[in-house]
C-alpha cells in the first residue's frame, strides 16, 4: 500500500489501519489483516460485534460510546486525514468533529445515499444513465459532507443496453425478490463502480498529499485556501486521471 502511494506520486504514508472487526472474526478481514501485517503497518482493532453483545441493546443508541472507545484506542496516532473505505458503520458526530474522516461513497455527489446495494437499486429504479463514486468529508449528515473528488461511470451503451432492454419486460419488484443482487444489470453497474473506486481513492490521496486540496478544521479547501465548494461545487473531477491509471482490459 505504501509502495502504491509512492507510484501515484503521493507524498504520503499509512500510519495505521483501524478495523471494527477483530482477528479471527471473519476470513475476509483476516486476509486483509495479513496484508496489513506484511507491510509492517500498525493494526488497531475494536470489534463492533463484541460491543453489540456487551451492550445487549440497539447499536444506534450506543454509537457515541463505541466511537469514544475507538478514539481512545487511536489516541496519539497522528494522521492528516483518515479514510473510511469499507467501514460499514455510521460515524457519530463527535467522531466526525474530532477526526478528519474522508469517506468513499459509491455514488455521484448529487446521487443516492445509503449502502452500495441501496444505491444500485435506486439507480435502476430511476433508469439512470450514469453513476459514479465520490470522496467526501464525513459529517453528521450521512453521505452529504463537503465533496473532495468524484469519478463518473456511464451505465448505458455496450454491456448495459441489453440489460436495460430486458428490464422493460420484467417487474423490478419481482426481480428484487427472485434474483436480488444477482440480477445482470445490478451486477454490471456495481462492477463498473467497483473498478474505479480504488483509483479514485489513490488519486484523491495524491491531490491531498500534494496540497491541491486541504482538509482543515472540518472544511475542504483548495490550494488557495478557498472552500472547494465555492470553486468546484461538486469537488474535483478525476475522470481523466483515473482513465489513465486504469488498465485498458480489466481482468
Amino acid at each position: 500500500m505504501q509502495t502504491r502511494l509512492i507510484e501515484t506520486g503521493a507524498n504520503a504514508r499509512i500510519n495505521f489501519v483501524f478495523s471494527n472487526r477483530g482477528r479471527g472474526e471473519a476470513e475476509g478481514s483476516d486476509e486483509f489483516f495479513r496484508l496489513v501485517d506484511s507491510y509492517g503497518i500498525p493494526l488497531i482493532t475494536h470489534s463492533s460485534t463484541e460491543f453489540r453483545k456487551q451492550i445487549g441493546g440497539r447499536f444506534s443508541d450506543h454509537r457515541e460510546e463505541f466511537d469514544q472507545q475507538v478514539m481512545d484506542k487511536l489516541a496519539g496516532r497522528d494522521a492528516d486525514v483518515c479514510v473510511l473505505a469499507g467501514y460499514m458503520l455510521i460515524v457519530s458526530g463527535k467522531m466526525c468533529r474530532q477526526l478528519p474522516l474522508l469517506n468513499l461513497h459509491p455514488a455521484l455527489p448529487d446521487g443516492p445515499t445509503g449502502t452500495w446495494q441501496e444505491v444500485v437499486w435506486e439507480l435502476i429504479e430511476a433508469r439512470a444513465s450514469k453513476t459514479g463514486a465520490m470522496i467526501h468529508l464525513a459529517t453528521e449528515e450521512v453521505d452529504r459532507g463537503p465533496v473532495v473528488s468524484y469519478v463518473t461511470v456511464p451505465i448505458t451503451g455496450p454491456g448495459f443496453d441489453e440489460h436495460w432492454q430486458a428490464l422493460e419486460r420484467q417487474d423490478l419488484d419481482v426481480i428484487k425478490k427472485t434474483e436480488g443482487a444477482d440480477f445482470a444489470l445490478f451486477q454490471a453497474i456495481r462492477r463498473e463502480q467497483y473498478r474505479r473506486e480504488p483509483y479514485l481513492l489513490f488519486e484523491t490521496l495524491r491531490v491531498v498529499s500534494q496540497g491541491e486540496v486541504r482538509v482543515v478544521d472540518g472544511q475542504v479547501l483548495d490550494a488557495s485556501g478557498t472552500q472547494l465548494s465555492r470553486s468546484m461545487p461538486q469537488g474535483l473531477c478525476l475522470n481523466h486521471q483515473i482513465a489513465e491509471a486504469m488498465p485498458e482490459n480489466p481482468g
